[in-house]
């Protein structure tokens, strides 16, 4: 019997909650705390990593999921669909800048890292992917076949940049880590496990939203599409 989607998303709700407790004990007790402006420096940054996992990774997968799960008119899931995205979108730019922001005043070079290239390519990619499904899903929306020849394609590009941002996640905590540790952190210490445990539930967030695309739709909506 197939599993509904909207009993999967139970799990990655939880570990939704679990990683954004996570980076928070992690930035603000482990790290010090959260500033746009500071003469610590270190506490600029500690805003990319709760802006990026928690407005970025989990609410465009909120977002992945509320399209497939939720047991609603599909313009309504169309619309909540969207507004998610958009929202993960902006924190995800903000978050972006909050690195730029601190290397730019600890006088460190910016995009010398895998994970920066990959994180602006990230970026790129789902901001294209939001503007052009809005232009052709939403307004001013296209004609019936481009939206049918399009679907697999946005589908497909949406997998593939949540992919992306979750695997970037990931080596955005090993680096920060490595950073730390090369500084004198303890590499067995609560907040180097407390680190890595973050990036390992971030992971299984991830696969479960995936695993969400592929469960179940509502009845009602058993025959609609699975857009992302």
């Amino acid at each position: 019997m197939a599993i509904r989607a909207l009993h999967l998303t139970i799990v990655p709700h939880a570990l939704a909650v679990a990683a954004a407790v996570m980076v928070l004990v992690w930035c603000i007790y482990f790290r010090g705390g959260l500033a746009w402006a500071s003469s610590n420096k270190n506490l600029i940054f500690n805003l990319h990593p709760v802006l990026m996992l928690i407005g970025f990774i989990i609410l465009g997968g909120e977002a992945i999921m509320s399209y497939k799960s939720l047991p609603l008119s599909k313009d309504v899931k169309k619309l909540i669909h969207l507004v998610l995205h958009a929202i993960a979108l902006i924190l995800g730019i903000i978050g972006i800048y909050t690195a730029f922001k601190y290397h730019n005043e600890s006088s460190i070079v910016n995009l010398y890292s895998l994970h920066s290239w990959l994180g602006m390519g990230i970026i790129v990619l789902y901001g294209i992917q939001w503007i052009y499904g809005f232009l052709v899903f939403f307004y001013p929306g296209g004609s019936a076949g481009l939206r049918s020849e399009s679907l697999p394609w946005h589908v497909l590009l949406g997998l593939f940049v949540y992919i992306l941002a979750i695997g970037n996640a990931s080596i955005g905590f090993l680096e920060k880590l490595t950073f730390l540790e090369n500084s004198g952190l303890a590499k067995y210490g609560a907040e180097a496990y407390l680190v890595n445990f973050t990036a390992v539930v971030t992971i299984l967030y991830g696969a479960f939203v995936i695993f969400t695309v592929f469960a179940k739709a509502p009845s009602e909506d058993d025959n609609s599409y699975s857009a992302i």
